[in-house]
């Protein structure tokens, strides 16, 4: 969007210089080819020029503005292959359409460092008691401290979705025979459930520990691989189950069982590792892993944890390489890089990093904005969305003003010299709350390599290892965003000690 002051300045120049197009651009600096010759026939026709720039749009039929948004929906939620496919409208138009049609489609998660997840028995107890009522589902979620929809929520993902919040019978009720046959039914389906359930976990642990592929025939196995499946899933399910379901005899078990733990000094440290490294997104290697077991009061030499590790297969995914590339554009002034790569901070809340990450799955596009503390890389706040848009930017900039807002703390806010950090939105935000602009050099990512380092961890430990071809994006989007908590409340790092940002906060005496 320019102003009236520069669209005279350039077509006075163009007609000074001869209506030179490239002559007058390279001077300038701006506009396109196309916009210089728009303003200089609306001169020619009116001898002057609008005081507002208005863009004109081009006219779009309903039939039109469907066919769009559905082919973005059907394709990937991507816009870029929508406008590719059917050449219109543009990005924002379709945007708006996007959202005009279809609401739902705009899936974003705004989170913040404050605060622990609540623990699993926490919610267990909860959806005992929802499930279980005689009051309203609103007064149980008072007594509890949490929202109505945390709690259906809590239910949902214990349970699913098909079973009611109110399991209590009404005798009374005179459908209660038909009620007592569904409930049969119901119980029979649960219990058809867990024995597929079963069987897929069985197959996968002998994929994982046995290196057996996933359609084995389990009676094949050796009592010994069957005792070495039974140890590894009999936390999960009752031994009687795993023992009928594998053919094994009660006594083989634990003859085999016992022939392991005297063959192998080391069996009960496998399995510790084996947890640390599964609980852990499989990203520690054995530095980190050593580190975990010393907290556990088990003390070995790295050779022998990266020994035990090679012998059990547990390998850290490596970096996929990609291409480097940046856009060179200018839109505005930038302020200094104040950084200036100088990623070290004194305290909490001194110097705070951000940037967007895309994330490309089989379901869509998924993007996350984070902001970064240099004192020990907490992630102050972040949001997760599907769109790169200034909602995305300023929504986490919000979550982060909130953590300083109480304090005398005004941080070095740096980024990259993207448009979404010279949108009005995210400056007066910045000018509010008295925060300092920095900004990297042009298209020089390493100015903001903490940053991007962030983002290499995040993808190398979660992303790239996995297969997301079944994910939803909703799926993805609590996936990231627990990743991030876990980063913060337990992920170790060797720089703070074997501690995780919180913790080593916490043992400086610091609020998180």
């Amino acid at each position: 969007m320019y102003s009236y002051e520069d669209r005279i300045r350039a077509v006075e120049l163009y007609i000074k210089l001869g209506k030179r197009i490239a002559a007058t651009i390279r001077q300038l600096g701006y506009p396109t080819k196309n916009a210089l010759k728009s303003w200089h026939r609306e001169y020619e026709r009116c001898h002057d020029l609008p005081a507002r720039y208005v863009r004109s749009r081009p006219k779009y039929s309903a039939e039109q503005k469907k066919a769009a948004v559905e082919h973005y929906l059907n394709h990937g939620h991507c816009l870029a292959g929508t406008l590719r496919a059917l050449g219109y409208p543009g990005r924002e138009t379709l945007a708006a359409w996007v959202d005009e049609l279809h609401p739902e489609a705009r899936k974003c998660v705004v989170g913040k460092a404050v605060g622990a997840p609540q623990p699993r028995e926490l919610k267990q107890a909860a959806v005992i008691e929802l499930c279980t009522r005689e009051e309203s589902a609103r007064v149980v979620a008072q007594k509890i401290g949490v929202s109505r929809p945390t709690l259906y929520n809590w239910k949902n993902k214990l349970l699913g979705r098909e079973v009611p919040a109110l399991m209590k019978r009404h005798n009374d009720s005179p459908q209660a025979p038909e009620r007592a046959d569904l409930e049969r039914q119901v119980e029979s389906l649960r219990r058809n459930i867990r024995q597929l359930q079963l069987e897929h976990d069985i197959l996968k642990k002998a994929n994982e520990l046995l290196k057996k592929d996933l359609g084995v025939d389990l009676q094949l196995l050796t009592n010994r691989e069957k005792t070495l499946l039974v140890d590894a899933l009999k936390q999960t399910y009752a031994l009687p189950e795993l023992l009928a379901e594998l053919g094994l005899a009660r006594s083989s078990y634990f003859y085999h069982r016992a022939r392991l733990r005297v063959s192998d000094k080391y069996a009960d440290v496998r399995r510790a590792i084996t947890n640390i490294f599964e609980l852990n997104h499989r990203c520690y290697g054995y530095r980190r892993v050593r580190a975990a077991l010393v907290r556990q009061q088990v003390f070995l030499s790295e050779k022998v944890v990266r020994r035990l590790m090679k012998q059990e297969r547990l390998a850290v995914a490596t970096t996929r390489r990609r291409r480097y590339g940046s856009y060179l554009g200018e839109i505005s002034p930038a302020p200094e890089n104040i950084i200036n790569r100088d990623f070290q901070a004194a305290a909490p809340n001194e110097k705070w990093l951000t940037d967007i990450t895309e994330f490309q799955i089989p379901a869509g596009k998924v993007y996350l904005s984070p902001v970064i503390d240099c004192f020990d890389g907490l992630v102050v706040s972040w949001s997760i969305g599907t769109r790169p848009d200034a909602e995305l930017v300023n929504t986490m900039l919000d979550a982060a003003i909130e953590t300083v807002a109480n304090s005398d703390e005004r941080p070095v806010v740096h980024s990259d010299r993207g448009a979404h950090y010279r949108w009005p939105g995210w400056l007066s935000r910045m000018r509010d709350a008295k925060l300092i602009r920095s900004m990297s050099r042009k298209g020089c990512s390493p100015d903001n390599a903490a940053c991007e380092g962030f983002f290499g961890r995040l993808k190398t430990e979660l992303f790239y290892p996995r297969d997301w071809q079944a994910i939803t994006i909703e799926q993805f989007i609590a996936v990231v965003d627990s990743y991030i908590r876990w980063y913060n409340e337990k992920r170790i790092k060797i720089s703070l000690g074997s501690l995780s940002p919180r913790e080593y906060r916490e043992s400086l005496g610091l609020a998180a």
